[in-house]
């Protein structure tokens, strides 16, 4: 019962995972390490949810 109540939400998730990757580039890694990955994750969130703010705000 668990399991289908939180599948029901999962397209929310995937979704926004789907922009990451395909839009803004979080599917490859641009720079060497975990650290260059973990800004250019940071990065990426972070654009993704400044465009949502703007969306928001309009």
């Amino acid at each position: 019962e668990y399991y289908k109540n939180q599948a029901r939400h999962r397209y929310k998730i995937e979704a926004k995972n789907s922009e990451l990757k395909n839009v803004h580039g979080y599917g490859r890694a641009i720079a060497y390490g975990i650290d260059g990955m973990e800004m250019q994750g940071a990065l990426a969130i972070f654009t993704v949810n400044l465009k949502r703010i703007i969306k928001l705000a309009i």
